[in-house]
């Protein structure tokens, strides 16, 4: 058992199409996959897990007949969620420590009431998009245990959120095998690289914007004088 599911594992890890064929494997790869997206939706320190690359390669094994794809698809979905749940809970621990406190309370009033706004009103949004990006995923949740009360709307964010994040994917994958041959690797490429597009425009974001905020206090500090 220890050594199928090691060759089930590596051939995941390794994209390898042809390793997970063989038959009796399916089982191992629901656990595995599944295991795969609630740990890096839920920890940090799993942000290396190729997950987005997972999850399409899901959608192709339920195109050729290896997964079933509405039981795959769901508890894809299930293990996002839940994941995000978890986040979303450490968060609201974090939130309890003296050190956290003290960094929201070092944030100016009108930011924090401006990091409110967006998540109340944008949360389904910011959570959609942070699940294309590895670490970004599992940190959205976090923020919004800190500072989103409202479990029931949370909930409502994580869920939909993740069914179409898991349904664009999945759903890419399931066409993967009826493309011809250059789209289907053009297409696999692109996904391949989105998440590391989606997270090096999220860095440069939040430095254009830090950086913007340090001239504007150097500006006022200046205007003082």
């Amino acid at each position: 058992m220890f050594d199928a599911t090691q060759e089930v594992l590596i051939a995941i890890w390794h994209q390898d199409f042809d390793a997970l064929l063989s038959p009796g494997s399916a089982v191992l790869i629901y656990v595995l996959v599944s295991l795969f997206i609630f740990l890096e939706s839920s920890f940090l320190p799993a942000a290396p897990l190729p997950c987005d690359s997972v999850v399409v390669l899901v959608g192709t094994l339920s195109a050729v007949g290896v997964l079933n794809p509405f039981l795959a698809f769901a508890l894809l979905i299930i293990a996002a969620s839940v994941g995000s749940w978890l986040a979303y809970l450490q968060g609201r621990w974090l939130n309890r420590l003296p050190v956290v406190q003290g960094w929201v309370n070092k944030v100016p009033e009108s930011n924090m009431k401006m990091v409110d706004n967006l998540l109340g009103r944008h949360g389904l949004i910011a959570l959609f998009m942070a699940r294309f990006a590895p670490g970004v995923r599992c940190l959205v949740p976090m923020v919004m245990g800190i500072r989103l009360h409202e479990v029931q709307r949370f909930h409502y964010f994580a869920w939909f959120s993740a069914s179409l994040w898991i349904a664009l994917l999945a759903g890419v994958g399931f066409l993967l095998p009826s493309l011809p041959e250059p789209i289907s690797r053009f297409a696999t490429m692109v996904l391949m690289a989105a998440p590391v597009a989606t997270l090096c425009a999220a860095i440069f974001t939040f430095a254009t914007w830090r950086l913007r905020r340090l001239i504007g206090d150097k500006k006022r500090r200046l205007n003082k004088f």
